[in-house]
């Protein structure tokens, strides 16, 4: 009887350990599979951000990327939904490559092996390219989403994308930081942080045209950026046009003679050079500084504006500087600390100033406006 009890018993124990090896090999394939699909996902997801990325460099790392794709293709499982986000993340990649027709023909595949996959639904959403038709998608994904609980942080990226690009600024931002505290693959929030940064520090230009709008997207802006923004966004230069619609080119020369633009931007010159400055030139936060503090005086109709702090900083056998980097006697030190201390411009480490660095189309609208009131 023993005998018998010790075989049965055996052969449950067997079974048993059958049973446990089979759950640590799925258990071990799905781990697999997630982690090459996150691989694939951490590739491609800095590339769809990186649209001004150097061309050599993206097209080198979209090469790679399509390797590592076409390498898991090959060792693709019979799992079908793994196969499908296989494909989503293939097609996204054509998008990339400029090969449209390939990236619908991996949709329809993806789609109709796992209906619903989230890198589907986010190439189904990227091939379409009005904005507007592209939010009506996301919205109604973002219902199904919410209640699967699945792919939320993705469709909010998406959200604030094509939010950004109708100018719903405030709304787009919101829409990353939905995304960025959502459980997603944290190189969303390496790849589009800038983005939702941009997002909040345009927030209040809405109402701005749409030739402004490509202005204040950038990183750096010339003088002409500057004249456009002054002139489509501000009242500021009507001591000048007299409600007239003047051209930049002839803003720019009559700025210049009245000495609201600088001839140089080195705040070191002791005095200014011959040669007029270019309206191309990209402006600095010395130049910058220097166009808002005059633009402020002639508002307030207070050129006493313009030598306030040389006059108490700058004079006496001894001058010294509350700014580390702006000598006292720099032809831009009351433009400079006028900046600083009417908060038009901060002191990035709370000590410099950093002459040189350039000024944010977003940054000098907020500060115009701010005079223009």
């Amino acid at each position: 009887m023993k005998s018998y009890f010790y075989l049965f018993l055996t052969a449950v124990l067997f079974t048993g350990c059958v049973s446990m090896k089979g759950d640590i090999f799925v258990d071990s394939n799905r781990d697999k599979t997630e982690n090459n699909l996150a691989k694939i996902e951490s590739a491609i997801v800095p590339l769809e951000a990186s649209a001004g990325t150097d061309a050599k460099k993206r097209q080198s790392d979209i090469q790679s990327a399509r390797k590592m794709v076409s390498d898991t293709s090959r060792e693709a499982s019979a799992d079908a939904d793994y196969s499908a986000r296989l494909n989503a993340w293939s097609g996204r990649l054509s998008i990339l490559e400029g090969r449209y027709s390939e990236a619908q023909r991996m949709y329809r595949q993806s789609n109709a092996a796992s209906p619903g996959n989230v890198p589907s639904i986010i190439l189904n959403i990227r091939l379409e390219g009005d904005p507007a038709k592209r939010l009506e998608i996301i919205e109604k994904e973002m219902v199904i989403a919410w209640r699967q609980g699945a792919g939320i942080g993705e469709l909010n990226i998406e959200r604030g994308r094509s939010l950004m690009e109708m100018g719903r600024f405030l709304e787009a931002a919101g829409a990353f930081d939905v995304a960025f505290s959502s459980d997603i693959n944290p190189v969303y929030r390496e790849s589009y942080g800038q983005d939702r940064s941009r997002a909040w520090e345009l927030r209040n230009t809405s109402g701005a045209g749409a030739g402004t709008l490509n202005t204040l997207g950038r990183e750096s802006i010339t003088w002409n950026d500057c004249i456009t923004i002054a002139k489509n966004e501000t009242h500021l230069l009507r001591f000048i046009t007299g409600g007239r619609d003047i051209s930049n080119a002839e803003l720019f020369n009559r700025l210049t003679d009245r000495a609201f633009i600088p001839f140089s931007q080195d705040i070191s010159v002791n005095e200014w050079p011959t040669a007029k400055p270019k309206a191309d030139e990209a402006v600095t936060r010395a130049g910058a500084a220097w166009f808002i503090w005059h633009l402020f005086a002639e508002e307030r109709a207070d050129k006493g504006l313009l030598t306030r702090y040389s006059m108490r900083y700058a004079t006496g056998p001894n001058p010294r500087s509350p700014i580390a980097d702006v000598p006292p006697l720099s032809l831009f030190f009351d433009s400079i600390l006028g900046c600083v201390e009417t908060e038009f411009l901060s002191l990035p480490d709370g000590r410099n100033f950093r002459p040189s660095q350039f000024i944010r189309g977003a940054e000098l609208l907020t500060i115009l406006k701010k005079i223009d009131k």
